[in-house]
């Protein structure tokens, strides 16, 4: 059934991806909106929050679709849709973008940056800035806003208290290479679910332990499904607004301002209150009976770094990236 919704509402989505380039001057224009987080994380209010500031910005010249969610799929199977143009956007983390530009793929490298502001650093520099242009040159993508959010922590069936507790876990990962690659290092055995199936998985003991940004993991009930969450805090998660560019460069110039300027401030948003709510969810997580705790990272942090050297030998990313990350 989810599937069939699925077809259903791309193909509603294609037909008003049609109506954009064949209507006329002051016909309605729709955006249809794929998210794939859980209802109540950070990035489904965050792309809630867009849709409210566009529909209301708009004047009934542009209407936001936002579909919340795995409505649409998986969020490979959205951004796949959104590059076609049957889906015009999505808002979630920026490392699914390494499946089509390598040097995302350090965002989903453990340990990387030192901080949220670092992370911002690097958002802001130029280096960023040539990423994210080829993804649009190239892949037909733009991204409106990015910004940091909240760490990723460790969620698991049985305590972990030491790197070598993490020897031979089967560690539910995101479909990106670099997650595999660095829970590979850290001695686990990955496996790959969708979101929604790993609070199952995790009951199940069809995976062992997951990890992801702490709000969306809470929204998602992952310390109800497995009660030994760990603060790891080994990547600082991003969020972010792209749009399709064919679709974007054929609004009006004003609408164009009023969806680039929403993403701006909804992501500035969501960085404001992700960063605010990270103790505040640690308090319900232990009121609803989890286990949070602390860990040396060191550890952790060293044997990630050990491995920089070989993930750019195999081409995760560019060569020197890690290095000029660091040295900013």
């Amino acid at each position: 059934m989810l599937k069939l919704t699925g077809r259903l509402l791309s193909a509603a989505a294609g037909l008003a991806m049609a109506a954009l380039f064949a209507g006329g001057a002051g016909a309605q224009q729709t955006i249809v909106f794929g998210g794939s987080d859980a209802i109540g994380g950070t990035f489904d209010i965050q792309n809630k929050t867009f849709t409210r500031l566009v529909n209301e910005r708009a004047a009934g010249r542009l209407r936001v679709n936002f579909i919340a969610g795995e409505q649409l799929g998986p969020d490979m199977q959205v951004i796949e849709q959104m590059m076609q143009g049957s889906v015009q956007m999505y808002g979630d983390v920026l490392d699914w973008y390494a499946n089509f530009n390598k040097d995302f793929a350090i965002f989903g490298w453990g340990f990387a940056f030192r901080d949220i502001a670092h992370v911002q650093k690097f958002i802001d520099s130029p280096i960023y800035a040539e990423m994210i242009e080829q993804l649009r040159a190239k892949q037909g993508i733009r991204v409106l806003a990015a910004s940091t959010t909240q760490p990723r922590v460790l969620f698991s069936r049985k305590p972990v208290q030491s790197l070598a507790d993490l020897k031979d876990v089967k560690m539910r990962v995101p479909e990106i290479k670099t997650y595999l690659a660095l829970w590979e290092t850290l001695g686990t055995r990955p496996s790959r679910l969708a979101w929604a199936e790993v609070p199952l998985g995790l009951r199940t003991g069809v995976v062992e332990a997951a990890e992801g940004p702490i709000a969306s993991a809470y929204a998602a009930k992952m310390h109800e499904a497995a009660k030994f969450v760990t603060r790891t805090d080994h990547i600082l998660s991003t969020s972010h607004i792209t749009i399709n560019e064919r679709f974007f460069s054929a609004l009006a110039p004003d609408l164009q301002k009023i969806v680039a300027d929403a993403a701006r401030e909804a992501v500035a948003e969501t960085r404001r209150l992700a960063g605010a709510e990270v103790d505040d969810i640690v308090a319900k997580m232990r009121r609803e009976g989890a286990t949070v705790s602390a860990i040396d990272t060191k550890p952790i942090n060293d044997r990630a770094r050990e491995a920089v050297a070989k993930m750019e030998a195999e081409g995760l990313w560019s060569a020197g990236l890690w290095q000029k990350i660091q040295d900013l």
